[in-house]
């Protein structure tokens, strides 16, 4: 199965010049407190960059992978 990130960068469509394709980031962050401390990332996200105009959509990684169907969650999201 293809990774998430590949999957957000081929059904990605910008919406504000719509033009296909994009490039895909991933971030993890720390909280504050004890996971900051420890050095605990427990969140995760994926910066989707349009290869065209640059507009850049971020999304929640957690929410993402916790999905049965990410195929079927991204066709919904990207359908133009």
């Amino acid at each position: 199965m293809p990774r998430i990130e590949d999957q957000l960068a081929l059904a990605f469509v910008c919406a504000r010049c719509h033009s296909k394709g994009a490039h895909v980031e991933r971030l993890a962050m720390s909280g504050t407190g004890l996971s900051r401390l420890l050095e605990i990332q427990p969140y995760r996200y994926a910066f989707v960059s349009c290869r065209n105009c640059g507009y850049t959509e971020v999304y929640n990684l957690r929410m993402l992978e916790g999905k049965d169907n990410l195929g079927d969650f991204l066709d919904v999201l990207f359908a133009g």
